[in-house]
């Protein structure tokens, strides 16, 4: 009896022992899986290929002094059923992520987004240019010529149709992908603004708003002065009085213009040249950005017909109603070839 009392006290003893050496294994296991990894501060990356298991990723990182106890990872991604619904990518893993934190990423497929910023005033062989030259897009094949058609609008112009902002898109994105946000996002802008304009003398249709307001994003970066240039196109416009823009003409004198625009540019018709031309150009010049498509839906009241850098430094404009008050500004503000932004009958 008694033997056999000692035996069971033998076995649970040895059970117990298991017990809590399972229970501390589990223990250390679920705090490894929950404490932040070797990462520098900066954080490191991480470029999953298609078809890489968790075994190699959780490998590589050991090697590289990430990961510690990688088959706990293994381990719980393989019961958890994760190790099967890992997402390929560029990942970034920040400082302080935890391998279960790096295991959710991998799962939702949380992947690196680089940053790409269309400025406004750029035009479409700016934004063609970034593309290209932006290490994250994927430009092979990309033609610009044929761009408009992928998007849905094969008759439509790619000059000024797509909305300067800040995209962001996983390595590897083709340049077409992001020029479809920015078109999308420009036409929503578009649609907004137009359903807002009332001076219907003017401006017939969407697509003539967006030409002016990339005229009036090349004339001024001043916020304040973009209704005023609005209100001054607008009532040239409703006078039969030609725009006489210098930044139209720059635009149509295309690789000619060598930075200096002289009085014969003035005088050499091109579809764009608004000097010799009465009305709108046929396309807009570059990328408005949101104040100037507003601006040029809301014209500000007045009577000017003409504006003239001031050349002060600062981008501001002097706006005169008559043309003797303006050739009177631009005697004093300039001399020799008028400086861009000048407009005179």
């Amino acid at each position: 009896m008694q033997v056999r009392t000692l035996r069971w006290i033998m076995f649970a003893a040895l059970c117990g022992s298991v017990i809590v050496a399972v229970s501390a294994t589990l223990l250390f296991a679920w705090r490894s899986l929950n404490a932040p990894m070797t990462i520098a501060a900066g954080g490191d990356t991480l470029d999953v290929v298609p078809g890489t298991s968790l075994t190699g990723i959780s490998d590589e990182l050991s090697r590289r002094g990430i990961l510690e106890m990688a088959w706990f990872l293994n381990a719980y991604a393989r019961l958890s059923g994760d190790a099967k619904r890992i997402q390929a990518g560029e990942y970034l893993i920040s400082s302080g992520t935890s391998p279960r934190g790096l295991l959710d990423q991998l799962v939702s497929g949380r992947v690196y987004l680089y940053d790409l910023t269309i400025i406004e005033g750029w035009t479409f062989a700016d934004v063609v240019a970034a593309l290209r030259n932006h290490e994250a897009v994927d430009a092979r094949g990309f033609d610009p010529e044929s761009v408009m058609a992928e998007l849905g609008d094969p008759e439509l112009h790619p000059e000024g149709q797509f909305y300067p902002d800040t995209y962001r898109f996983p390595r590897g994105t083709p340049a077409v992908v992001v020029l479809r946000q920015a078109h999308q996002a420009m036409q929503d802008l578009l649609v907004e603004a137009w359903g807002e304009y009332r001076a219907t003398t003017v401006l017939e249709t969407a697509y003539e708003a967006l030409t002016l307001a990339s005229i009036i994003e090349k004339e001024t970066a001043l916020s304040e002065e973009r209704r005023r240039i609005s209100g001054v196109f607008h009532r040239r416009l409703e006078r039969g009085m030609r725009l006489q823009a210098d930044p139209t003409v720059i635009y149509g004198l295309g690789n000619d213009f060598d930075g200096d625009l002289r009085r014969a540019d003035l005088t050499r018709d091109t579809p764009y040249n608004t000097y010799t031309r009465s009305g709108l150009p046929p396309t807009p010049i570059a990328l408005p950005g949101q104040q100037s498509v507003s601006a040029a839906v809301d014209p500000a009241p007045g009577s000017e017909l003409y504006f003239v850098a001031t050349g002060l430094g600062d981008g501001s404009h002097y706006f005169s109603t008559t043309l003797d008050e303006h050739r009177e500004a631009v005697a004093r503000f300039q001399s020799g070839t008028p400086l861009a932004g000048t407009s005179e009958q």
